[in-house]
Parts: structure tokens; sequence; C-alpha cells
């Protein structure tokens, strides 16, 4: 089967593209903030709430029996689409948002002033905020990685800034505003040499890259379920066992509790430990199935059909005057940022959706690495697997249009 037919059927599989915007044939290029559901993820969804609908761990009926085998099965799911070694490394929560923000409640009961943490210029506020609440906290120090001229991190610089009071690194695997792959495993390695621990942001990797935890030897990774296919208001925040099970839990309430008392309370295994109050159960099922599709993709097909695309849009942009394309002639994946001299990002945006072309413009809460761009805001465009050739080239010759328009 040709790469063509075969994006052609895994666009069936989409029902929300199949249909128009603005009067013309809906162009979805904003994946890096959030991917569309295949039917297959709607049913299993649906299918819950109509079939299985009980709170789960909880009961002895069959309703809450169905849940909870369902439930747990997407935990096992992640555990082996990522290569975590055991399914209790596997942390249901909101979002990476929500996972890094546990963590950074969790280790503010055990960073003290003058320990450091490193972070990088590319990371998204996300991966930022917290842990600027927990230095104001703590007194701990914040280290920012920089950017080489390339716009990728320097490496070399990290080095520098790791020192016997490094206690955490915590880094993007892929940058979702430019799309570089960052060398996560480098990092990883040399942040361990000086035994800090590293959490890694791998919101915008998970779509479109094999994550081994266990070949990376991160401390935690963390992803959300809305980029992968999934719901939203699901995610997921692997942490390794021995580190899950010296760490406290962060909320309080049912489900995290093994015994409570008016003295005392001791919590329940891991993962539980970390799971207080009712979850998203229906967010879980559907990732199961968001996971389930992935699985049945044919990679090697999607990777050369992803770097296609990424190839022929960045060559096709650096081509139209006025328009700069950042962190050219690197190792991308799904997204690719730009800007037209002279133009606002957000008109852009806004006349290329009144051609039914979707596309993110801002500053892609990234406003540290704006500041090294020296730009208040970008385009972006970001690719996934139902994504087109065709689609790539109806949105160069619209953003042509568009640009000849406002400078006419």
């Amino acid at each position: 089967m040709s790469s063509d037919l075969y994006i052609e059927q895994l666009r069936a599989q989409f029902p929300i593209l199949d249909q128009q915007v603005n009067k013309h044939q809906l162009v979805y290029l904003d994946n890096a903030a959030t991917t569309q559901k295949p039917q297959s993820v709607i049913d299993a969804i649906c299918d819950y709430y109509q079939t299985s609908n009980a709170n789960v761990h909880r009961a002895s009926h069959a309703l809450s029996n169905q849940a909870t085998t369902r439930f747990e099965q997407s935990r096992s799911k992640v555990q082996q689409f990522i290569n975590a070694s055991r399914s209790e490394e596997i942390i249901w929560t909101k979002g990476t948002t929500e996972g890094i923000n546990l963590l950074a409640n969790i280790f503010a009961q055990q960073l003290q002033a003058g320990d450091e943490i490193i972070i990088s210029a590319l990371e998204h506020h996300a991966n930022i905020v917290p842990w600027q609440m927990l230095a104001k906290q703590t007194g701990a120090i914040i280290k920012v990685i920089p950017l080489t001229q390339e716009h990728c991190l320097d490496v070399e610089a990290f080095k520098a800034l790791l020192t016997a009071s490094t206690k955490l690194v915590s880094i993007a695997h892929v940058s979702n505003v430019l799309g570089v792959i960052n060398p996560i495993k480098k990092i990883i390695d040399l942040a361990h040499q000086k035994g800090a621990k590293v959490i890694i942001d791998g919101a915008q990797a998970v779509a479109h890259l094999e994550v081994d935890v266990q070949a990376l030897d991160c401390d935690f990774y963390l992803f959300s379920g809305h980029k992968l296919f999934g719901p939203t208001g699901i995610g997921v925040m692997y942490g390794k066992y021995d580190l899950l099970q010296q760490l406290p839990p962060w909320q309080g309430g049912g489900e995290m509790i093994e015994t409570v008392s008016f003295e005392q309370t001791t919590y329940n295994r891991l993962p539980f430990k970390f799971e207080a109050g009712t979850p998203n159960i229906a967010g879980v099922i559907g990732l199961g199935a968001a996971i389930d599709f992935v699985n049945s993709l044919e990679k090697s097909i999607l990777e050369q059909h992803e770097q296609r695309l990424l190839a022929y849009t960045e060559i096709a942009l650096k081509e139209i005057q006025d328009v700069v394309v950042f962190a050219q002639d690197l190792n991308k994946s799904g997204a690719i940022s730009f800007i037209v001299k002279g133009e606002h990002s957000t008109d852009i945006a806004m006349l290329l959706d009144a051609q039914g072309i979707a596309v993110r413009s801002g500053s892609h809460c990234a406003m540290p690495l704006m500041s090294v761009l020296e730009y208040s805001g970008t385009i972006r465009v970001s690719f996934s697997v139902y994504n087109t050739l065709d689609e790539a080239k109806v949105f160069i010759k619209a953003l042509q249009s568009v640009i000849q328009m406002l400078q006419e």
C-alpha cells in the first residue's frame, strides 16, 4: 500500500476532519495544541458511560468490577507503551501540567535553600512556573540551559551548570514551539553523574517518537492524553518504583489511604498513594483506546510521512519572502515555527482560519523562549498522522495569498 493511500484510510477514522470551516475544507494543523480523536476512542468513552459507568476499586458489584478491569487494563497499556518495568509506576494525572505540579509540591518538602533546579530556555510555562513557586518556597536556585545560535540546547553549557548542588533537572523531550528533539538521553546521563533526579516533559513526544523510559533511565516521564489522540483531562506520570515508594503523597482523600483514624493515617500502596479521589475513569479508558489506536499504526510509514511533511513545509516556507523559520534544518518532530516580518502572528492565523486552516499563533505558553527569539510570538504549524502533503500545499498557498494581501 502506498503511503498516500494509507494516510487517506487513516484519516477516515477521524470524523471531525470531514467538515468545512468558513466554507472551506478543514485543514487542521494545530496538533501540538491537541490532536483529534479517532472513532475508536470516541466509542470507548461512550461505551463506558452506556454500559459500565461506576466508580472503580470501591465496590463489589458487577458494574464496578467491569469499570475497574477496563481502568487497570489502560494502566497496563501505558506501562507497555512506554516500557515501564511495572504497572505501579504509572500514575494517573489530569495531564502533564498537573504531573509537574505534583512533583514540585512533593519535592518542596525535600529541597532546601541553595539546592539547584535546572530547566531550559525551551520550556513550556508548565515546566517553569511550578519550579519558580518551589524555589520561592524553599530558597532553591533555578538555572537555565541556554540555546545555541541554531536554537537547540547548549549541552556544553548544561555541563557547566551542573554542580553537586543540582537536585532536579526538568526538560522537555520535544520543544512545543520549535519541534526540536532534545538530546535527553545525554542530559539524563550527565545529570545522574551529579546525583540529580531527571524529569522529562514528554507531552510533545509520545505521539511522534518511540519512548522507552527504561532505556532513557529518566526518573520521571510525563505526558497528556489529549496530545496522543485521547481525551482531555487525563495524563500520565511515570516514576521509577523505588522513588515513588520513597516520596510522600501530594493530595489526601479517598483511595490514597490504607487506614484512617483521628490519630493517624497510613497510605495506600502504589500507584494509589498518588491518586486521591474519584479519577477520570472515562478519560483513562479513552486513553487506553488511544494507545490501542497508536499501536495499530504502521510506524515506519508514518515516520517517513511526517518527515516528508516537515521537510516540504520548511523548504517552502524558507522560499517565501519575509518569512523567518526558526530552528532550521534541525532534528524535529511535529512542529515548525515561523514569523512574517512586519506582520502580527495573530493576524496571519486569523486570515488562515478564514480559509479553513487551523494553526496556532502567539507565545505558545513559552514567553521566555519568545524573548530569546526576540519576537512576541510566532506562527506554529504542527502535523499529525492524518495530515497530508496536499494539506501542507494548501497551507503554503494560502499563506502566500495572506502575505500578499497584507502587503498590498
